[in-house]
């Protein structure tokens, strides 16, 4: 009985209850305890499944492209661990496109027929339209989309579907995909880059004059134009496009024929599958081209730097909504509320783009980590380049789409705004910069005027007032070098016009910088 006890305590009741259940005889359910049976029920899904996978299991399975060599087919556990046809299906299209260049390549060189050619090629047309009608059927067990593909052609046309692969390994041709597929994705980025822009731009030209609080150490710090911040997004996000056609222009170079890493001795020609896939030029050492993975690495370094940015403008806006701040207000169509508390209004979508930065961030250091003890050339662990990538690509896309669909749907309060400026003695700077006007005259250095500038904050904190509340007596008891002219320096819209350095927050300045964005990003003003 002891023992009993012993072993009931160190058996997980489902354990213990498994194992009386697959020892007994139990005729009819009714005799099982419900709890036993509450038990066999929460595992009956795996049960099902595990079913399921043996029926698929007793299927005769197809016999590998590549299992010349082999006298037993893989396991059925090595083989799901080692698929990658349930996410680099998407490369279907490029993979077609590679195959029609390298089949038309072959034809020209005489290493295959031209009638073989046409075959291949109008086979190729059938397994696009299949796919993309929903009709292609993708087997786990032909591995990947470039053995989905190339089984699937054989099955269509035959004998010349085998000659596809002449002088090509899947190490040169996931590389040729993988680069025409990256090279789309960065246009695709580009134009929601642009996108969010004109959103921007927009936005700028609608908020005209409107002053707000500049910060810095999230402290106030000088007044500064509305549409001037609003452009230093669209610089960032400008750096960013740039970056990515940086990357695009590196990448632009064609690993098709470099075969597993030491090229081939057939008379191929690379350089014309490189201009059919609007490559600039075959890429020149065999053995870089099918191990490097630096492309894809500068490509998410290119969204994590983009995806920074968003964080960024989310974090502001997602400040500017709350009630401490009142700066905008988002319209219900892009915000959500509470399960609980009916009040709520929340700027949900610029909380989950900087929420989702991380994402986009974790996917460059996922590759990073994949990418840094890797001897040359190929290794299987490179396919594991793929799921990152493509998330990278859908995560940024979607937050650059989602904050211009925010930038298009907010309002500047500008009451609350207006209500919010005086605090922070925001002219200080612009005072100190009139003694430094007043210096050539007087020969006061700029340490001298920002202490005396100090000073005459101290006396309005104490006397609970603005820098433009104090008389001339006060300041001139601070300094004698103030005269009546000073007050046109101080108060924010006059602080703002003295602002007049290239790139500067003045009235003119900006007016400048909303010409040249509106120009370059063909806005029509006068809408």
């Amino acid at each position: 009985m002891e023992s009993l006890r012993s072993s009931s305590l160190q058996t997980p009741f489902f354990f213990s209850q498994s194992t009386v259940l697959s020892n007994k005889s139990v005729s009819n359910p009714r005799t099982i305890s419900p709890l036993m049976h509450r038990a066999k029920s929460r595992f009956e899904p795996l049960r099902c499944t595990t079913s399921h996978s043996s029926e698929t299991e007793a299927k005769p399975k197809e016999t590998k492209l590549w299992g010349g060599r082999f006298e037993d087919s893989v396991t059925d556990i090595v083989e799901k661990f080692t698929e990658s046809i349930s996410f680099d299906k998407q490369l279907y299209k490029h993979d077609i496109m590679g195959s029609k260049a390298h089949a038309s390549m072959l034809a020209e060189q005489g290493l295959i027929s031209f009638s073989d050619r046409d075959s291949i090629l109008k086979g190729l047309d059938e397994i696009e339209r299949r796919i993309e009608a929903g009709e292609f059927v993708w087997r786990t067990d032909r591995e990947d989309v470039h053995m989905n593909i190339e089984a699937a052609l054989t099955d269509l046309v035959g004998e010349p579907a085998k000659k596809l692969h002449t002088a090509r390994s899947r190490n040169d041709q996931v590389l040729t995909d993988f680069r025409l597929w990256c090279r789309d994705a960065i246009d695709r980025i580009i134009s929601s880059i642009r996108h969010l822009q004109v959103a921007l731009v927009k936005l700028a030209l609608n908020n005209e004059g409107l002053i707000i609080p500049g910060y810095t150490h999230l402290q106030r710090a000088q007044p500064v134009l509305l549409q001037h911040l609003l452009l230093a997004y669209v610089e960032q996000l400008d750096r960013d496009a740039g970056r990515l056609l940086d990357c695009r222009a590196r990448l632009n170079f064609c690993p098709l024929g470099a075969c597993a890493l030491a090229g081939t001795g057939l008379p191929i020609d690379r350089f014309m599958t490189s201009e059919a896939l609007g490559f600039t030029a075959p890429m020149r050492n065999s053995i870089d081209a099918v191990s490097d993975r630096d492309f894809v690495l500068e490509f998410l370094s290119a969204n994590s730097i983009i995806a920074v940015h968003l964080s960024r403008i989310g974090e502001e806006w997602v400040l500017w909504a709350s009630e401490e701040f009142g700066f905008i207000t988002p319209s219900d169509s892009v915000s959500t509320g509470s399960s609980i508390m009916p009040q709520k209004k929340n700027p949900d979508p610029m909380e989950l783009v900087r929420g989702k930065s991380a994402r986009v961030i974790g996917d460059l250091v996922t590759l990073l980590t994949l990418c840094k003890g890797l001897p040359l050339a190929y290794n299987r662990d490179l396919q594991e380049d793929k799921e990152p990538t493509f998330d990278s690509v859908k995560t940024i896309t979607g937050m650059l789409e989602v904050s211009a669909e925010f930038a298009q749907n907010i309002t500047f309060n500008d009451k609350r705004i207006q209500k919010a400026l005086p605090a922070g003695y925001l002219d200080a700077t612009t005072l100190a910069d009139y003694l430094v006007k007043k210096a050539r005259y007087f020969g006061i250095p700029f340490r001298t005027s920002h202490d005396i500038v100090g000073r005459s904050v101290a006396l309005c904190v104490s006397k609970n007032c603005q820098l433009q509340d104090l008389s001339l007596e006060d300041m001139r008891n601070l300094s004698p070098v103030f005269d009546n002219d000073v007050y046109e320096f101080l108060g924010v819209e006059n602080a703002v016009k003295k602002f007049s350095s290239y790139g500067s927050t003045g009235f003119a300045c900006v007016a400048d910088q909303l010409d040249d964005w509106a120009a370059k990003l063909e806005i029509n003003k006068s809408t």
